[in-house]
């Protein structure tokens, strides 16, 4: 077997167990709430994101638009979204969350405690390490076209790479003007701007 190939079929194993994890998490943390782990999902990313249509947001939790659709309906009759004309195209309609709304986002957004307790028990490489590797994975998946663009620092106008000595904190954010390194890469950034086409920073 060749390594490559051996070390894709690793990676996916893992990312296999963290995937049925985290799909595990969310509908213990959904259930009592009276939700599903979609409509969750859907606050989940109104709280970061702000107001959007449901295209959007059944693009960017992977699932149809009728599904999406559907969603976002229960929230609604649950009072926890509401439709506002999209300032940009009076056609249009966002969701915007109501302020019932954004208390559950609150607390659905953060990750589950056993998670940052297993995330915190790794060494700053570690963590450093892990945060620019999954930084590089998605941005090859975004580059293919195999998921919706995200927020990356990779991929902001802002993120200056390597532009200073210090090994701890080589790179620069133009955004609030300081150095970081790794360990602080984003991989969704309320701040991001989008990089003009091909501008892609390397890490």
């Amino acid at each position: 077997m060749k390594q490559d190939s051996f070390d894709a079929e690793q990676v996916t194993a893992g990312l296999t167990q963290l995937a049925s994890f985290l799909r595990m998490a969310r509908w213990r943390e959904a259930e009592p709430l009276g939700l599903t782990p979609t409509q969750t999902g859907c606050l989940s990313l109104l709280a970061g994101r702000g107001p959007c249509r449901v295209t959007t947001l059944a693009r960017l939790l992977g699932v149809t638009q009728p599904t999406a659709s559907d969603a976002v309906a229960a929230l609604e009759r649950k009072a926890m979204v509401e439709r506002r004309r999209d300032p940009g195209d009076g056609r249009a309609s966002c969701l915007h969350l109501t302020a019932r709304g954004a208390r559950i986002a609150a607390g659905v957004a953060r990750p589950p405690a056993v998670l940052s307790r297993a995330v915190d028990a790794l060494s700053p490489g570690e963590r450093a390490g892990f945060r620019l590797a999954l930084s590089k994975t998605i941005l090859s998946l975004q580059q293919a076209g195999a998921i919706e663009p995200q927020r990356l620092c990779l991929t902001c106008r802002f993120f200056r790479p390597y532009v200073h000595s210090d090994a701890a904190r080589p790179h620069h954010c133009a955004f609030v003007d300081a150095a970081f390194g790794d360990a602080c890469l984003r991989l969704d950034c309320g701040d991001h701007e989008e990089a003009d086409a091909g501008q892609e920073a390397s890490a």
